[in-house]
């Protein structure tokens, strides 16, 4: 019987709908999506699985509930490199049973550390510190005709491999940055058209990447270790069955590359001039030590060219420097065409996210050089771009080139290859812009791990950043595999009292950073929020003992009376009256500031045990959570609410996170956060911890017409000041740029941070009014703001379940609101200009409008 009803984007894990290669994971959970045209609601699932072996069997799994988040692998584990055919259909409580999804397949990757007979091979004499990328290569041979092949590869540094000259995929910087004395990536590829009958050749470019490039701001290199190398596994399947591995070993060669130098900060210089392949001296290779046990899958997907964008104007600088402006400010780098030029004639490429006094404005840069050289190999038209670097900017200055057309540059936008899934439009091109900016932002700061900044010399996994951005980053991109794996390495780099790195991973990981709140807060919030978003929660099970040794190292720190106080601190990050080379020397009391993280987070660890059924976990946490949430009560806080520092910060943290019960305490608070915010001119006050909670605070406590005048400030500080100046992306600081189009002096001035536009996600659940009321969306909350001077605002979210779509427009004779919800989603709906305090329209899936005279 043909049935209206749909399953479709069955999908593995946090992996992407579809196919997967190379899953780490032999029991993968499965989510799928439903559409029906009439009601319905799932009561029954099937999942049909195939595992075609040498004896093919299909077998059939019917499971009773509504779960199709993440659901249970229903079959016995995957074996290594086997691989399954799977499909799903779903029934309603009726009986009727829906159409089979389209199948996907699912194949293992090597799981066991047995699996690997490749070993790490380094380059002897070639490769060093200062010297050219080598390149690394074997010959083979194949009988006849094969039916398959994969290539497992990883490098100590990043690899670029090819077989017969042809790249083994599109991915770049492989195998990405991990933990790396913990956990080192492989990447499976499936490069069964590369190889021919006869003789093959594997080759792979290794480069310098995280594991021996510069990192971290003290411009120090090599953190990892000072010798590249290669570990590749290629398995050859033959029409008879039989495999070959090639793998490998001291039978391999190398040679130097035309790539003489490369690095993530400084760039790549590239000689394009010939040499024979052929003739080129090849040397020879050495195994060197390194165990196959710290071998993990991906949990997300690769580092990929994304797009591209065109030049916008080319233009010459008050000093004469060929300048391009490329629109946005985004990652990746420029990709050229020249031509009619001598052989070893130099083109050079530098970039920045600004100009200043008409140049390139390099100085927030620092020591990063981000600077690509090409010496050419005659006037034929060649395409020039880099490889093994990523730059962040908007502005490129070429020199070496003087007949430079627009059509003859493009950036090339790279990063993590996130699905986007989440949207915000409003009839405020400012707030469009703002949202925008926040989209650019998050793009450029997910390369496999969540950086604070492309472009200077830094970019590392700040846990303060993601602590406070994580919602918002949810919601705009599918980040749950990304942060899955950067979640594992931070379990893995925590220290043995419970402390957490400042940065994950950590390249300086023989020291100990001092603990701080907010930002080792981000063992607890992070997987709390992708639980919350996702529905996962499979991480909060993987994650509890991280959770729980960071709320144990709190513990320790604040001692009996429950009260963090002292210490190193952070505090409330840029707070905007900070001194600007002081940037931690915020309003808000640190020991306040630090106290309220620690009853945070106890109360998540809490609430994280009691899902994953550990009951006495969450007791012991819940109570300790209590026991910390009147500790900072009775230390800090008056009968009438005021707490002490009087920073915006502390009011929203405390009426925000459950700290304040009492309804004078909190009415109070409440009432003197709006007094701060009015004193202020409705000019932002809050730094790193306040400003993902300014907004929200002050709606709950029922003054959202304050937090909308806070949003619409133009003046600085705000979130629109950038916006007036022109800016693509989210500043680091709320003047990054001053008045007069000059850069701030202070030593952290980066264009292209996400923290302060954390905004985002009040955005989304108050103006446009699509909030989560229950993990992975299963339920939702759609209560719109709908404040004077917007006619419109929509927000459309693609959540485990599918599409939720919330939009509504303001005409002469009221307002209309429109709400879409899919298979799976219960819908709240407050209607504008409606009693909050009623009882809210309760519906299910389905296109619904509604007419108010709001």
């Amino acid at each position: 019987m043909n049935s209206p009803t749909i399953v479709y984007d069955l999908a593995f894990e946090h992996h992407a709908p579809g196919d997967v290669l190379g899953i780490g994971v032999p029991s993968p959970r499965l989510s799928w999506r439903i559409q029906s045209d009439a009601p319905f609601r799932q009561g029954m699932y099937q999942v049909e699985i195939v595992r075609p072996s040498s004896d093919p069997q299909t077998r059939s799994f019917t499971v009773e509930g509504d779960r199709q988040v993440l659901a249970p692998w229903p079959d016995g584990p995957l074996t290594s490199r086997e691989w399954v055919s799977v499909r799903v259909r779903v029934r309603d409580d009726r009986g009727e049973w829906s159409r089979w999804s389209e199948p996907a397949t699912v194949e293992a990757g090597l799981l066991e550390p047995e699996d690997w007979s490749a070993a790490f091979v380094s380059p002897d004499g070639i490769g060093g510190l200062d010297s050219p990328v080598p390149e690394l290569l074997h010959d083979f041979h194949v009988d006849g005709p094969i039916v398959s092949a994969r290539l497992y590869v990883t490098a100590h540094g990043v690899f670029h491999a090819a077989i017969n000259g042809r790249p083994v995929g599109d991915s770049v910087l492989d195998p990405d940055w991990t933990s790396y004395p913990h956990r080192l990536r492989y990447r499976t590829f499936d490069v069964t058209d590369l190889i021919v009958p006869g003789e093959n050749t594997v080759t792979s470019l290794l480069g310098n990447g995280w594991y021996r490039g510069y990192l971290k701001w003290g411009y120090q290199r090599a953190h990892y270790g000072d010798r590249l190398a290669l570990c590749a596994q290629l398995e050859i399947t033959a029409a008879d069955g039989t495999r070959t591995v090639v793998a490998t070993d001291d039978r391999w060669r190398a040679r130097n590359s035309g790539i003489l130098a490369d690095d993530l900060y400084n760039g790549t210089t590239i000689d394009y001039r010939p040499t024979d392949p052929e003739t080129a001296p090849t040397v020879p290779v050495t195994v060197v030590e390194s165990g196959t046990e710290r071998l993990v899958a991906p949990d997300g997907p690769a580092i990929r060219p994304v797009g591209t964008l065109p030049a916008r104007r080319i233009w010459r600088s008050p000093s004469g420097k060929i300048l391009i402006d490329f629109g946005q400010n985004a990652v990746g780098w420029v990709r050229l065409r020249v031509r009619g030029h001598a052989p070893g004639h130099t083109v050079t490429v530098r970039h920045a996210e600004v100009l200043e006094h008409g140049e390139l404005g390099t100085r927030p840069l620092r020591a990063a050089k981000a600077t690509d050289t090409y010496v050419l190999d005659g006037p034929d038209e060649r395409t020039l771009e880099p490889m093994f670097t990523l730059h962040g900017f908007r502005y490129a200055e070429v020199t070496g080139v003087d007949d430079l057309t627009v059509s003859d540059l493009e950036f090339v936008t790279v990063g993590t290859a996130l699905e986007r899934t989440g949207w915000f439009d409003c009839s405020d091109e400012r707030l469009s812009r703002l949202h925008e900016n926040v989209v650019w932002g998050t793009r450029s700061n997910f390369i496999d791990i969540p950086t604070d900044c492309p472009q200077r010399d830094e970019r590392l996994g700040w846990t303060g950043d993601i602590q406070v951005f994580g919602p918002t980053a949810l919601y705009l991109f599918d980040v749950s595999g990304l942060l899955t794996g950067w979640l594992a390495d931070l379990a893995a780099e925590q220290y043995e009292d419970g402390g957490v790195p400042h940065v994950i991973p950590n390249p300086t990981f023989h020291e100990h950073d001092p603990a701080a709140c907010a930002w080792g807060d981000a063992a607890t919030v992070v997987p709390w929020n992708l639980y919350l978003r996702t529905g996962d929660d499979g991480i909060l099970k993987r994650q509890l003992p991280s959770m729980a040794a960071w709320v144990d190292r709190m513990d320790a720190l604040a001692g009996s009376n429950h009260l963090w106080q002292g210490g190193f601190q952070f505090g409330d990050w840029l707070d905007p009256t900070a001194p600007p080379d002081e940037p931690g020397k915020a309003k808000a009391n640190p020991d306040v500031v630090a106290t309220g993280c620690f009853a945070r987070c106890a109360r998540i660890v809490a609430d994280a045990a009691q899902v994953t059924g550990d009951i006495a976990t969450a007791e012991r946490y819940g109570t300790l959570a209590e026991q910390v949430r009147q500790a900072f009560v009775d230390a800090y806080v008056d009968d009438d609410g005021h707490i002490l520092s009087d920073a915006q910060t502390v009011y929203a943290l405390a009426l925000q996170w459950g700290i304040l019960v009492d309804p004078r305490q909190r009415e109070g608070a409440g009432r003197r956060l709006a007094e701060l915010v009015e004193d202020s001119g409705f000019h932002v006050a809050t730094g790193f911890i306040g400003t993902p909670l300014i907004c929200d605070a002050l709606t709950d406590a029922g003054y959202p017409q304050l937090a909308w005048r806070l949003l619409n400030q133009t003046e600085c500080p705000s979130w629109l000041y950038p916006v007036t100046m022109g800016a693509t992306t989210i500043w680091e600081r709320w003047d990054s740029m001053l008045p007069d189009g000059s850069i701030n002096p202070g030593e952290m001035t980066s264009f292209n941070h996400y923290s302060l536009g954390a905004v985002a996600d009040w955005m989304h659940r108050d103006i446009a009014g699509l909030a989560p009321a229950a993990p992975g969306y299963q339920r939702i909350r759609v209560a719109p703001h709908c404040f004077e001077g917007l006619d419109y605002a929509s927000a459309r979210h693609d959540c485990p379940y599918g599409r939720i779509a919330v939009e509504w427009r303001r005409s002469d004779e009221g307002i209309e609101l429109r709400v879409g919800i899919p298979v799976g989603v219960t819908a709240q709906v407050w209607l504008p200009g409606g009693d909050e305090a009623a009882e809210p329209i309760v519906v299910g899936h389905g296109e619904w409008v509604w007419h108010t005279a709001a």
